[in-house]
């Protein structure tokens, strides 16, 4: 059931004078989990890849921890697996609250020999060719201590910005130069109701948050649905996804 959702934020955060910016997000693969082996996850690479991303952004929670359902694989076959990934501005990755549960400081090493580089309440500046792009990634919400304002403090005004964060709580503090925000965490409920949306959320962000393209206050927010499960290998009207967004003027 593995769909690319494609979407299109356009806002006056991105320099008029660079052409949009397409960036892949792949959330919460929890290999391990029901259906998410090491050769489903090369898959999603594999197709990922194809999609020819200027940048590609991962938004945590790559290990299993949860689903009792499940198994459990170490973080350096899955690092091993993401490895594979290529987009000619690179590849940055948030942790999340289950890669905390296992020990972050594990997964961050396991992605950073893979040649991912990870933000932890820090900040980036990358080369786009046409000029700076800033990638800012916070930390997890439930098992850390997110610091927006810290992260970005004395970052160069008039230069573009991305965040990415794995919970979509984070968006409440995140100031109106962001380009957008990314996020994942909630899975868009795994259970998502026509006219009631996702059943449960596990975040303290509020539940029309829990999915999707958000416009509030004149900042552009997207959650992904992920990929993998939680607690129980469920999921109805909200199918895993790879999300091809364009980011543009």
């Amino acid at each position: 059931m593995l769909r690319t959702t494609e979407v299109t934020i356009a806002n006056g955060k991105w320099p008029a004078d660079r052409r949009p910016l397409t960036i892949a997000a792949l959330a919460d693969p929890h290999v391990g989990s029901p259906y998410i082996d090491l050769g489903k996850l090369a898959e999603i690479v594999e197709r990922t890849n194809a999609l020819q991303p200027d940048l590609i952004l991962l938004l945590g929670d790559y290990v299993n921890m949860s689903n009792r359902l499940g198994g459990f694989v170490p973080p350096a076959p899955i690092a091993g697996v993401l490895r594979k990934l290529s987009a000619p501005l690179g590849v940055f990755a948030v942790l999340g609250n289950q890669d905390w549960m296992l020990g972050g400081q594990e997964v961050r090493a396991a992605l950073e020999r893979a040649g991912i580089i990870v933000l932890d309440n820090e900040r980036t500046l990358v080369d786009t060719g046409e000029g700076p792009l800033w990638i800012a990634g916070i930390a997890d919400d439930r098992m850390r201590d997110p610091d927006v304002a810290g992260t970005l403090a004395g970052m160069p005004e008039g230069e573009p910005l991305i965040v990415i964060a794995h919970d979509p709580v984070i968006f409440r503090d995140v100031p109106t130069r962001a380009a957008v925000t990314l996020a994942g965490h909630i899975h868009g409920g795994q259970v998502h109701l026509p006219f009631i949306g996702a059943l449960v959320t596990l975040s303290r962000a509020p539940k029309r948050w829990a999915y999707g393209h958000v416009r509030e206050g004149g900042r552009d927010l997207f959650v992904s649905g992920g990929i993998g499960t939680s607690i129980l290998p469920i999921r109805f009207n909200m199918p895993p996804e790879i999300v091809l967004l364009r980011l543009g003027r």
